[in-house]
């Protein structure tokens, strides 16, 4: 299928996208995709490097009769998030991203899609590639290591990029103008605790909760969307309450910036309390399929007989922890007061594991209001100090403060009414993007974000809409010729 996408128009940025998901590119682990791309530059014979953390910048001369207009940083990330469903056997770190269309859709099989922020990516490579395109000098920044702590944005230095404005490519609505974003921070809880021999009277379980939509911790954390570490944590609360269940392990979630969407865990049981166990777990499960019924109709709640595990956790440790997790807070915390519809800080329990003696429970907070981030952290540091972990933050990052008077955003609006003939939406997004970052050290660059609609971001079913990214490409070489002058 991947032979039909390089059919696409654009041409040339669908077979840009192409080449880029051929190549294996997780966060951390993008020596490869650095490669490809200072190979790429070169190619074209443009100025290449990589600077001291590993992000690639790309210069091309402006074409004939722009020369005078402000050189323009054109900017999107090199990673993608690494997903995939329970029951597809895909290996991120050797295969390519296996694609297909459906109606006005590209997506992929059972995994990411990687469109998050690759079409950003593919659309710059085919400009610097093109001969016929008009645009002013050109300077590309290919960052690294964006969905995992934007250690490529903190990276770089002063000085090195030359362009007076900066165009972000990582927006996921096509009608939308981003002039500011959230920041954020992880919150991790981490503890240990001995473990005990399971009685003979023991029965062993698995419980499985899987089937949930996922998606982006920002972009989508407003709707409400199931969290399987929060469901897991209900049914292991009850059956600690009434059952005195032990738990042997629990894996659940696994990306920071992705809604959990399946968590497992394995339980013993009193053998004389199986039989009402075993009814109360359905009718738990009934509940909350019953109340996440319109948003996630797929959730699926099992529970199978297992081999009785060896070791279990030190019951008073696990009663304190499943309650800490239970009172840490998951989901939006407060809306913004001054933007319309904008969540302000909210908070994403991704990632529990318990097994082998150890405890980690990993959080992602966000907020477009420093002061509120370190507000809500602190509430989660207080709530799991209680619970008997240990709490470090790390990965601190900054908003991005809206410019409504923005030279660029008065272009690009204007550009976007004369092309669709309707006015933008310009607004701040919940995501993290990089432009409050880059903007510490070049606080004169003007800076927006947009990009092409993508849904699903962060989850196996990550989409970009075909039409949208014509949408886009038109915008995009629109606001190229338009662009301020020096």
């Amino acid at each position: 299928m991947n032979k039909e996408i390089r059919q696409l128009e654009p041409k040339a940025v669908w077979n840009k996208f192409a080449d880029l998901n051929a190549v294996p590119r997780p966060s951390k682990k993008e020596e490869r995709v650095i490669q490809f791309m200072l190979n790429y530059g070169t190619s074209l014979k443009l100025e290449t490097f990589k600077d001291i953390v590993g992000n690639v910048i790309i210069r091309k001369p402006a074409t004939k009769g722009l020369e005078t207009k402000k050189m323009i940083t054109l900017q999107s990330h090199l990673d993608m998030v690494h997903q995939k469903n329970a029951d597809t056997n895909f290996d991120f770190d050797t295969k390519g991203i296996q694609m297909w269309i459906d109606g006005d859709w590209v997506k992929a099989n059972g995994t990411t899609l990687g469109a998050d922020n690759g079409m950003g990516v593919a659309a710059i490579m085919a400009l610097l590639e093109s001969t016929t395109i008009p645009h002013p000098a050109l300077e590309a920044l290919f960052t690294i290591d964006e969905e995992t702590g934007m250690t490529g944005a903190m990276g770089l230095q002063a000085g090195v990029l030359k362009g007076e404005i900066l165009l972000n490519l990582d927006t996921e609505e096509d009608d939308e103008l981003d002039i500011g974003c959230a920041g954020g921070i992880d919150v991790t809880a981490t503890g240990e605790y001995k473990e005990e021999t399971v009685s003979e009277n023991a029965i062993g379980y698995k419980i499985t909760v899987k089937g949930l939509s996922g998606g982006h911790s920002g972009i989508e954390i407003h709707k409400g969307l199931g969290n399987a570490n929060k469901i897991m944590n209900r049914l292991l609360y009850n059956g600690t309450e009434q059952y005195a269940i032990e738990i042997a392990e629990i894996n659940g979630g696994s990306l920071r910036n992705a809604i959990p969407r399946e968590s497992f865990s394995k339980i013993v049981v009193d053998k004389l309390k199986v039989a009402s166990f075993e009814s109360d777990f359905k009718e738990w499960s009934s509940v909350l399929k019953n109340e996440l019924s319109v948003l996630e109709p797929n959730l699926s709640i099992k529970l199978k007989l297992v081999d009785v595990p060896e070791k279990t956790m030190e019951f008073n440790v696990q009663e304190k922890m499943i309650k800490a997790i239970y009172g840490a807070h998951n989901g939006v915390y407060t809306m913004s007061a001054s933007i319309k519809d904008l969540v302000e800080t909210s908070n994403n329990v991704a990632r529990v594991e318990v097994g082998n003696g150890k405890i980690h429970i990993g959080c992602l907070t966000r907020s477009s209001v420093d002061s509120a981030k370190w507000d809500l952290a602190n509430a989660l540091k207080s709530t799991f100090e209680l619970g008997g972990c240990n709490v470090s933050f790390g990965g601190d990052y900054p908003g991005w403060n809206p410019n409504p008077d923005s030279d660029i955003l008065k272009v690009l609006a204007a550009q976007y009414k004369l092309l669709f003939n309707e006015k933008p939406k310009i607004a701040a997004c919940h995501a993290g993007l990089e432009c409050g970052i880059l903007g510490q050290n070049y606080p004169d660059m003007d800076m927006i974000s947009f990009g092409p609609t993508i849904e699903g971001a962060h989850s196996p079913d990550e989409r970009v809409s075909i039409s949208s990214v014509q949408k886009f490409w038109k915008f995009l070489l629109e606001i190229l010729q338009n662009s301020p002058d020096s």
